[in-house]
């Protein structure tokens, strides 16, 4: 038998230690809250992409009655993104969350299907995508989404 240790690293920042990009990117995000559809929830989450060209893409989680029909403001954002620059790579990806009248207290991190969807584009362009998950008490910088799911299914695994 063999063990193996998976470590992620995560620096933790105060919004006011970040760069003017990141605080801006951070803010879209914020933003995007107020536009969620997130009638059933009431968690609203937005989401901001900067890509390479220079252009920022957000998106907001939307709801629908049939909860599996709606989607995270992760994933309307990275499609959204692929779709409109299918040739401009992500470099950074910021998240904020608000429910209850406030943003959270503490960063939440992306659900197991847009990690799913987050790795493939990361994959798919060979460049890491900074992630900056937003909460009011502190800011995790996350290097790479490979640090958020490091043992993968990627388009390798469909060749057995």
């Amino acid at each position: 038998m063999e063990k193996k240790t998976i470590e992620i690293n995560i620096t933790i920042y105060q919004f006011d230690e970040l760069g003017l990009e990141d605080k801006k990117l951070i803010n879209n995000a914020k933003d995007e809250v107020h536009k969620a559809y997130a009638p059933y929830s009431k968690f609203q989450v937005g989401a901001a992409i900067a890509l390479e060209n220079g252009e920022i893409v957000t998106g907001n989680n939307q709801e629908n009655s049939a909860y599996p029909s709606g989607l995270c403001a992760e994933r309307v954002a990275m499609f959204y993104a692929n779709a409109k620059y299918p040739n401009s790579a992500p470099k950074t990806l910021a998240i904020a969350a608000f429910t209850n009248n406030e943003f959270l207290l503490e960063p939440i991190t992306p659900c197991g299907s847009c990690r799913q969807v987050l790795i493939e584009t990361e994959i798919r362009f060979d460049k890491k995508i900074r992630i900056l998950l937003y909460g009011t008490e502190y800011i995790y910088l996350i290097e790479s989404v490979k640090q958020l799911l490091p043992l993968c299914f990627e388009k390798n695994s469909l060749q057995g």
